[in-house]
């Protein structure tokens, strides 16, 4: 593959006839041939690695300024063209997939799942992008980011291709969308599931961060939007696309969820469109879920699949590891792991424990570090006002210290009446948690869901709450045994 091949507007380049081996942004891993494409991180400026990439054998070094290099390419954004680059790469796989993009704050991993799940219900096989894992058909793959760089973005995309995938349904983060991971794709239907605080460290304020998500529906051909969030309307300000909307008891929208009962296990309700009407038995508690459950309905019906297939079929659906993950205890009190990090997840999971729970709520979460500090204080007052008891420990530090974060957690924790225990060490408080568990409680262990991981100053290390609620439990039962 020639340079020019690779990348259309080097055409006019002396360089346009170099053969190219691979494309890299990272300078360990270029090899002889290779194009290397500097990249300005946050912390890191990739043109200062472009004189090692050099050495290294890189056939073409893309900049945005002229380094005194021989065999640069200088280009206005080299984001944009490294996206451009890798799917051009790959056979550009992307362009005979049918794309779908989930965005928002809240759900894109439930959406998606659920999303998947009604496809291949109806014969569709489909690839999947995500937080959790990435999927090509059923083979499950790991994931490193919510939305993957580009090279291992249109890597997923080819194997996809190759499996016989016809879809491929990705999670959009907006670190992805402002980073233009995502630049060149074109989506067969966008979703915006909401919009609540989260990740200000990085986009300042709530505008940024809209308009990073806004973005993506200006390339789809048709946009699904929640109708009952505030910034619904201007998500699709502009939008050139047919619009679909989809809501909870109203009747402004093209399709809502009607009279809800919640079970402790699930929630039944009637998903209604213009002459039609479907009973749907949810298999996941909480309204928050049915918010999910209508995003991804209302996306597969704008894709034009039989209403009622579509219903039956999210009556199957379920929800994917650390939302709402009941873990198996023989107890006589429930443990439940939820991925919630932000302000509105947090309330959202307790309110719906709160309505289901028959003993005490016990609400166990800490705040990640170097990320938006404003939403602790906020955390913190959510967990205090929905909860019987609460327990502030550790998320992922990183390299903050963790008794700082707690600090600013405890900050909106004051002049309530609800106890709370601090327990720095998350193993421990989980410990805590179960080892002081009454009979009928629930206890919510919030913020790392899937994750198996803690991540402490710039070490990485093994915790999953599941293994840790196992040996709280044995513990347990070895104190009752003595205390016989």
């Amino acid at each position: 593959m020639t340079l020019q091949e690779l990348y259309a507007p080097a055409a006019k380049s002396p360089l346009a006839d170099v053969v190219i081996g691979k494309v890299t942004n990272n300078s360990q891993k270029v090899d002889a041939g290779d194009v290397f494409v500097c990249i300005r991180g946050g912390t890191v400026d990739g043109h200062t690695y472009a004189q090692a990439a050099r050495d290294a054998g890189a056939a073409v070094i893309v900049c945005d300024h002229d380094l005194g290099l021989p065999n640069q390419l200088v280009v206005d954004d080299t984001r944009r063209a490294y996206a451009l680059m890798c799917a051009a790469y790959f056979g550009h796989p992307a362009d005979r997939l049918k794309i779908i993009g989930v965005t928002g704050t809240n759900g894109k991993t439930s959406t998606c799942v659920m999303i998947k799940s009604l496809l291949e219900a109806h014969g569709c096989k489909t690839g999947l992008i995500g937080t959790i894992h990435n999927m090509v058909g059923e083979e499950i793959l790991p994931a490193k980011n919510t939305t993957p760089d580009a090279y291992e973005l249109h890597s997923l995309f080819a194997l996809m291709e190759k499996s016989g995938c016809e879809y491929a349904v990705m999670e959009v983060s907006s670190h992805a969308i402002d980073q233009d991971r995502v630049f060149g794709l074109h989506f067969a239907a966008c979703v915006f599931t909401n919009l609540t605080q989260d990740h200000l460290d990085y986009h300042k304020t709530m505008e940024n961060y809209l308009a990073a998500k806004k973005k993506i529906f200006g390339r789809c051909d048709r946009a699904i939007v929640n109708r009952d969030d505030a910034y619904c309307d201007e998500i699709v300000d502009g939008c050139e696309c047919p619009v679909i909307t989809y809501a909870v008891g109203r009747n402004d929208t093209d399709y809502t969820a009607k009279n809800l009962r919640q079970r402790a296990d699930g929630v039944d309700f009637e998903m209604v469109g213009d002459s039609v009407i479907g009973r749907v038995r949810l298999k996941v508690p909480g309204v928050f879920s049915v918010y999910n459950a209508m995003a991804a309905g209302t996306c597969v019906l704008a894709l034009g699949f039989p209403f009622a297939s579509v219903v039956a079929a999210m009556s199957c659906l379920v929800s994917p590891k650390g939302r709402a993950e009941v873990v198996p205890t023989d107890e006589n009190f429930t443990v439940i792991i939820d991925y919630a990090h932000t302000p509105d997840g947090l309330q959202s999971i307790l309110k719906t424990l709160r309505a289901t729970t028959r003993g005490r709520l016990v609400t166990l979460f800490g705040c990640g570090g170097d990320r938006d500090k404003t939403k602790r204080p906020q955390m913190g007052q959510i967990a205090v006002d929905y909860s019987d008891a609460v327990i502030v420990t550790s998320d992922n530090p990183r390299t903050e210290e963790p008794g700082e974060i707690i600090k600013d957690i405890l900050a909106g924790m004051q002049n309530t009446k609800t106890p709370y225990t601090v327990v720095e060490n998350r193993s421990k408080a989980i410990e805590h948690a179960v080892l002081n568990a009454r009979e009928n409680d629930v206890i919510l262990l919030a913020g790392k869901g899937h994750e198996t991981y803690q991540i402490l100053g710039h070490q990485t290390v093994h915790l999953d709450e599941r293994e840790v609620v196992a040996a709280a439990l044995q513990k347990r039962r070895e104190q009752a045994k003595q205390g016989e």
